[in-house]
């Protein structure tokens, strides 16, 4: 019996520790099967529409590798396919895409556009990531530390820079609910949403979670299994905000001092993409705008040993797996 088939995955708070661990173990058994080549198309014959309204590249391979593993058809609408609150409205699309696909997936912008699309839409939505939360980037988190510390509960998780978007409110949603410890590092004036705040303390009196707002990046880290940072303008905001980011959140650059002060055993993880050097086209831009040669981590940092990028990235395409099977599929693999 699947307790997920027929469910949307819009944020973790819909969740509980137990079904977000049901789900982690899901992904690692995908994971197990494909890299021993056993199939597993368990959702053969199925339609997925994507609905891209900001571009990604893990986020639309994940969704479309992993669609095609399980025996699906992925069809990708990026703004320029659809009409979707145009032309036509949420609701409309939702209803038009829920007779044709079995799934949808959407990736954009407010948190009540996916909450609408599947209210009406009729078939399972995925939010592949809104301004709010992003939770299969979560799942693809957490399963990349049970990898390599063997267990979720009691580890210390950094996020340092700017914690009131997505990633800083979905890994405070998600520590709280796996009973570790989260600790946002930035002025005060990047914490996360005071109400989140407070919906997570009452979920951490319940899970034994510990929840932490500390602006001093020395005594943040101090004992940290895991520093996480992410890029420090994010899709959609304007490029003019560049200079007060780079000016309030330089201080909480990941460098390998800060790496030290953790200790060996910490590992750095990022969302991706990562502006780490100078070979992309804004890196290069904000070079020549502000003589910085990196910003949110240093490519020292990106490059080691201790760095789990793309361990992490890998995983999304596992974890997505596991949620779009548990949405449609009449078992998991556990």
């Amino acid at each position: 019996m699947n307790q997920f088939k027929g469910k949307s995955f819009l944020k973790l708070l819909d969740f509980t520790p137990a079904e977000i661990n049901t789900l982690i173990d899901s992904a690692a058994a995908f994971k197990k099967m494909k890299k021993d080549g056993t199939p597993h198309r368990l959702c053969e014959g199925k339609n997925i529409a994507l609905v891209f309204e900001k571009t990604s590249t893990r986020t639309r391979c994940a969704f479309e590798v992993a669609a095609a593993d399980l025996g699906m058809h992925p069809v990708y609408l990026d703004p320029k396919s659809s009409q979707m609150g145009k032309k036509e409205s949420i609701p409309d699309t939702a209803r038009v895409l829920g007779r044709m696909f079995d799934g949808i997936e959407y990736r954009g912008f407010g948190q009540e556009i996916v909450e609408e699309l599947s209210a009406f839409a009729g078939v399972p939505v995925w939010n592949g990531l809104t301004n709010e939360f992003h939770p299969t980037q979560i799942l693809a988190d957490f399963l990349t530390i049970k990898e390599h510390f063997g267990t979720l509960s009691g580890k210390k998780l950094v996020y340092m820079g700017d914690a009131r978007y997505n990633m800083g409110n979905s890994l405070m949603v998600g520590c709280a609910k796996m009973g570790m410890n989260f600790v946002a590092c930035a002025p005060k004036k990047y914490f996360p949403d005071k109400a989140l705040v407070d919906q997570c303390l009452e979920i951490a009196k319940e899970t034994g979670a510990v929840l932490e707002f500390i602006e001093d990046p020395e005594k943040a880290v101090a004992g940290a299994h895991v520093i996480y940072t992410d890029v420090w303008v994010s899709m959609g905001e304007p490029s003019e905000v560049w200079k007060e980011r780079i000016e309030d959140l330089t201080p909480y650059r990941v460098t390998k001092k800060l790496m030290d002060t953790a200790g060996d055993k910490c590992r750095f993880m990022h969302c991706l993409p990562a502006f780490h050097d100078l070979k992309t086209e804004t890196g290069s831009e904000i070079y020549k705008q502000f003589g910085i040669d990196c910003m949110e981590v240093t490519d020292e940092v990106f490059e080691s040993t201790a760095s789990i990028v793309f361990d992490e990235a890998e995983n999304r395409m596992h974890t997505i797996k596991a949620v779009m099977a548990a949405s449609l599929a009449d078992e998991l693999p556990l």
